[in-house]
Formats: structure tokens, C-alpha cells, sequence
């Protein structure tokens, strides 16, 4: 099996309807310890969904699942957890975001954590 690699679901929701919750159900079946920011308190599979931006430890990836706009209040967080990697899932491809995570030597990558955890490349 794959090496396990911690990730902060950035956008997440409870709502069954929304990649972001399937991205932490299909995360946590793949055995990745995963944890979430949202807009609202709520929990999905055995994952809390936090609403503030708190500092979470040794994070590999950082998967987002807010549109550009909603990324920028995030900039400097997601910056400040040094993470390996950010996926830029469809609907949160931003160049702005991509050149900032480069200069602070993290890997941006446009692409679907589903399908990245489907076909073996997460």
C-alpha cells in the first residue's frame, strides 16, 4: 500500500452532494489521515470539519475545494502549513494561488483527488 499522507481538505462540507465529502469519505477508506476546513462546524466519516484556520502538524497535501475567489483569505495559511503539495481540484484552478505555492518550493498540481485515489496516484 501507499505511503499515508495527511490531508487538510480546504472547502469541506457535509453535504453528501459535494466532492469535498466524498474526497474525505474516499481519503479515509484509501486509510489517509485527513483534516478538514469548511464554513461551518460539522463532521463527515470520522473526520471533524473545523471552521477556523488552525495549525495542523506535518501536513503532505492540502486539497482544495474553494474557487479562486474563496482561496484568497487562505494564502497565507495555506503557505504557513508548508505542505509537499496543493491539488487544485476542477473549479479551484488558480495561477495566482499556483506561483505562490512555487516560490515557497510546494508542488501545485491540477487534477481530482477522487480520480488521483482511484487510478493509484495519490
Amino acid at each position: 500500500m501507499n505511503e499515508k499522507k495527511k490531508t487538510l481538505v480546504l472547502g469541506a462540507s457535509d453535504n453528501p452532494a459535494r466532492y469535498s465529502f466524498l474526497a474525505i469519505q474516499r481519503l479515509r477508506n484509501y486509510g489517509h489521515p485527513v483534516v478538514a476546513v469548511g464554513r461551518k462546524r460539522t463532521r463527515v466519516a470520522d473526520v471533524e470539519v473545523e471552521n477556523e484556520k488552525n495549525e495542523f502538524d506535518v501536513i503532505d497535501t492540502i486539497t482544495l475545494y474553494l474557487n479562486p475567489k474563496n482561496q484568497q483569505e487562505y494564502y497565507n495559511y495555506i503557505l504557513s502549513l508548508k505542505p509537499k503539495r496543493i491539488i487544485f481540484n476542477p473549479g479551484a484552478e488558480n495561477d495566482e494561488l499556483a506561483d505562490l505555492a512555487r516560490q515557497n518550493n510546494i508542488q501545485p498540481l491540477e487534477a481530482c483527488t477522487l480520480v488521483l485515489l482511484g487510478t493509484g496516484q495519490y
